[in-house]
Formats: structure tokens, C-alpha cells, sequence
């Protein structure tokens, strides 16, 4: 049976994740709270991050910075995209 989460992003019952994405209590945190759908979004907006800001993902300081990202993104107001970010059209 699929393990089912109250999502944040979303506020509804929805499908989890198959298990938690770091070994942490953040991850334990998104585990609980986070739909498998807004996770799918999350590792979006991070590549869209990363491009934007040029990051090197292996830096303490890229790292630190999508986590808290990620914090916004799901527990906070949504998290910003950068002030340059132009939306591609499809």
C-alpha cells in the first residue's frame, strides 16, 4: 500500500515518497509532509537553481543554500525564483 502523507505544498491527502530523500530529520520531516507530486516539483525548481546561480551541487554552500530552498519551497511561503528567472516557453 502506498504510504500517504497530509502534503504541505498542496494541503491534501496525497501519495508520499517511497522513503525519505536524506538521512536526517529534515528528510524525515519532507518524508512526512511531502507528496510525491511536490517533491517532483521540488527537483525541478533545483535544477532551475542550480542553472540560474551556477552551482556547484558538491559545495557546502550550494548545499546549505538549496536546503534552504527546499524549506521555503515546502514549509515556508514557497520559496522565491530569481529576480533574472525568465519562464521558457513551451
Amino acid at each position: 500500500m502506498a504510504h500517504m502523507v497530509f502534503c504541505t505544498k498542496y494541503k491534501a491527502e496525497m501519495e508520499g515518497l517511497d522513503e525519505a530523500p536524506f538521512d536526517s530529520d529534515f528528510g524525515q520531516k519532507i518524508y512526512k509532509n511531502v507528496s510525491k507530486k511536490a517533491w517532483g516539483e521540488w527537483v525541478e525548481r533545483q535544477k532551475m537553481l542550480l542553472n540560474e546561480y551556477r552551482l556547484q551541487p558538491w559545495t557546502r554552500e550550494a548545499q546549505e543554500f538549496l536546503v534552504e530552498q527546499m524549506n521555503e519551497f515546502f514549509f515556508g511561503e514557497g520559496g522565491s525564483l530569481p529576480k533574472e528567472y525568465v519562464a521558457p516557453s513551451h
